[in-house]
């Protein structure tokens, strides 16, 4: 018995060496299941295999979940398409198939706050995750900050390289603000190596004619929404906003 349980501590410092902690933790559970299930060894090595290459998929889903930086509402299984108005229920479903990303497509979603794009965005790019496409959501202000920083700190150049590797970039509210010369042509530069590399949802309440203002460059803007708009399908939500038509109220109502 003594002998049996220093080979079992031997073979966990082995799986430990070959950096297989899944088994490993399983160990005890999987020699039981050796000896009271009628399996070949075979199977069982097969089983045994199977629950790190699981274990290790769940992580990995989990570290892309986390980088992805997705807002709290993600899921367009609770997307109200009725309301929607802009985008039908085949169109969406046709997009959530995800074919666009693989041929380098970009989706333009535009039109007024509230109107559900950073919703649907959102959920797009949490599709790509199940998918298993390396896929991030960043808003505007983010982006600003990663390329205004990324020479300059090491937190900021390893996201400008994560952003350069992904599969699908979500670019939230793009033009809300103007941006400084140097930013926008950091943006520029950006955007045009993503160009057939990767795909881009943008999400903006303002038309292309008004990306001049906020660039301060007619050419550049022009250059800009060249590459954006070349493969892409553009989808315009109009209507009021969702959130306002279904704003709470801390109060109770009051009675006449």
């Amino acid at each position: 018995m003594k002998e049996k349980i220093l080979q079992n501590e031997k073979i966990r410092q082995m799986l430990s060496e070959l950096r297989l902690p899944n088994i490993r933790e399983q160990l005890s559970q999987k020699l039981l299941e050796l000896q009271t299930k009628e399996l070949s060894a075979t199977e069982w090595l097969a089983d045994l295999l199977r629950t790190e290459l699981d274990a290790r998929k769940l992580k990995e889903q989990e570290r892309k979940l986390k980088k992805a930086k997705l807002p709290i509402k993600h899921q367009l299984n609770d997307f109200d398409i009725e309301a929607c108005q802009g985008l039908s229920k085949p169109q969406l479903t046709q997009l959530r198939q995800l074919g666009w990303v693989e041929q380098y497509y970009n989706l333009f979603i535009m039109g007024p706050s509230g109107t559900g794009k950073t919703f649907l965005a959102a959920g797009l790019c949490f599709d790509a995750l199940q998918y298993g496409y390396s896929a991030l959501f960043r808003t505007m202000e983010q982006i600003c900050q990663t390329l205004k920083l990324r020479n300059i700190t090491h937190t900021a150049k390893a996201e400008y390289l994560t952003l350069k590797k992904a599969n699908l970039v979500v670019l939230d509210d793009l033009m809300m603000m103007p941006l400084e010369k140097d930013i926008a042509h950091e943006l520029f530069q950006l955007i045009d190596f993503w160009h057939q590399r990767t795909s881009l949802i943008i999400t903006t309440n303002k038309s292309p004619e008004e990306w001049t203002v906020q660039l301060g460059d007619q050419v550049l803007a022009t250059a800009i929404l060249d590459r954006l708009l070349f493969h892409c399908q553009v989808v315009k939500m109009t209507g009021y906003s969702y959130r306002m038509q279904n704003r709470k109220t801390i109060f109770e109502q009051n009675e006449d």
